[in-house]
């Protein structure tokens, strides 16, 4: 199915009439580069330049692969890729038409994160939804801050020409790196780190491949850059292989965006033998993975990099937002140079670097006993909590596959009826759609965060979820699949 045929989810612009029908051939004069991004990227620029303004019509995907000698599905999918960024929208038999101004679609809120955590004033008795740490198993910071304003804060504070990262902490973390990384940098959070390296390799109309289900946000930067993601399902040891290798040979995935252990939402953490198998697929690709150990130091599942096998073509981020505090924004990338390099270099030219000051923080915490117990007694907390709930809900019928991390990832028989049973108990959880890469996900969950269960009633909360996951909703909806 082309785009044409696709249901409109925008509108034009009323104040701007429908411009004349561009002839194929006006539309595809200075499109050198044929493939999916060319294509897709010329349009874009052609677009912002004001050349195809709001409201004009394209031809169509038949006519446009005809003029450009290209297969009709090599147009298709620079269409879509445009269409994800509301550069054009599809009206069905209507046709095509250039969308609302970039600037006007910017303004616009993304949608999976800000669905996953919508502002609410609702009093909740139980707040599962987060998805972050508990607080009162995070290491103090008290005796970091003093060490490093009794000794070397000012200079660090005063000083515009340094490293960007500390030798020490480099040093430090280079120690039980997965691999040997050529370069390292540190970056504002995970997210930060995964933004800036997808602005920089991912380009408009490229597919890249992702865990399906994954964390929400991957998905909004992908639909920013006007990049299609491919999903890759999940099963106990992780990514599968078949899926992975159809991603890259059929959809010709340039990169593998994964996170190799304590996966969000499922818990799932990739296993030795999953970890060759996937190897052995990218090993004679280009494809660039991108691995994000979010849970680093948290998680208890050994770590299974893919830097391992894959070198030259792995940057692996590793987070302390878990095990050290979200405020600290701390993140570490490490890699090849030529991956990393163009990132830190885009960098300088904006932020420049994370603060010293706060490297210095971390340096500090992961050198200090009091600060490492801390880390490895939490490990083993919310090891104990997300075992307790699942063995709660075992004795309640409800079955979960054993996971790794803070988060569970609950079926149920419709999400909504499900999120709607809970609230009317005073429980507040994260629904499962935002994490699905696709619209219409065969199965309906919600993912569950344990780090809050302290001192909570378990029987009574396993009762509450297991009856939700049975609820019904008071409407007919048809699945697609």
């Amino acid at each position: 199915m082309t785009i044409e045929s696709a249901s409109s989810t925008g509108a034009l612009p009323d104040r701007v009439p429908p411009a004349a029908l561009m002839s194929p051939a006006e539309l595809t004069a200075d499109l050198d580069d044929r493939t999916p991004a060319g294509i897709a990227a010329g349009i874009s620029r052609r677009i912002r330049s004001g050349a195809l303004p709001p409201g004009s019509r394209l031809p169509t995907v038949r006519e446009v692969a005809k003029e450009l000698r290209v297969s009709p599905a090599t147009v298709n999918q620079a269409w879509r890729a445009l269409a994800a960024t509301g550069a054009i929208i599809a009206r069905g038999r209507a046709g095509t038409f250039v969308g609302e101004p970039a600037a006007t679609m910017a303004s616009r809120p993304a949608g999976r994160y800000q669905r996953l955590h919508p502002p609410s004033d609702s009093a909740f008795r139980v707040d599962l939804s987060r998805g972050t740490p508990d607080p009162a198993l995070l290491p103090d910071l008290a005796a970091a801050l003093r060490e490093i304003t009794a000794h070397e804060a000012g200079a660090l504070a005063a000083d515009y020409l340094g490293e960007a990262v500390l030798p020490e902490l480099a040093a430090a973390v280079r120690a039980d790196w997965p691999f040997r990384a050529e370069r390292l940098t540190v970056f504002d959070g995970a997210l930060d780190a995964i933004d800036r390296l997808l602005s920089i390799h991912v380009r408009l109309g490229d597919t890249v491949a992702v865990e399906d289900p994954c964390f929400p946000p991957f998905l909004d930067l992908l639909a920013r850059l006007g990049a299609r993601p491919i999903p890759v399902h999940l099963d106990e040891s992780g990514p599968l292989p078949a899926e992975l290798a159809r991603a890259v040979t059929e959809f010709g995935a340039t990169v593998f965006l994964m996170q190799p252990r304590a996966q969000n939402p499922t818990g799932v953490s990739l296993s030795a033998g999953r970890a060759r198998e996937l190897t052995g697929i990218l090993r004679d690709t280009g494809v660039l993975v991108i691995e994000d150990d979010h849970s680093a130091g948290i998680a208890t599942s050994a770590l299974r990099s893919l830097g391992a096998r894959l070198p030259r073509r792995t940057v692996h981020v590793r987070s302390y937002s878990k095990s050290h505090g979200a405020d600290l924004r701390l993140a570490v990338a490490g890699g090849p140079a030529d991956l990393l390099d163009p990132v830190v270099e885009r960098r300088m030219l904006g932020a420049g670097w994370t603060s010293r000051l706060l490297q210095r923080v971390l340096l500090t915490m992961l050198g200090d006993a009091e600060s490492v117990r801390a880390v490895t007694a939490a490990r083993t907390e919310y090891r104990r909590r997300g075992t307790a709930l699942r063995r709660a809900l075992a004795a309640k019928g409800v079955a979960l596959t054993r996971g790794d991390g803070i988060n569970l990832w609950l079926p149920v028989a419709d999400e909504n009826a499900a999120m709607i049973s809970l609230a009317a108990a005073g429980i507040k959880v994260a629904p499962g759609g935002p994490f699905e890469v696709g619209d219409h996900p065969v199965s309906d969950h919600l993912r569950l965060t344990v780090s809050p269960l302290v001192d909570l009633n378990l029987d009574w909360l396993t009762t509450e979820l297991a009856t939700a996951t049975l609820a019904a909703p008071t409407y007919r909806r048809v699945r697609r699949t």
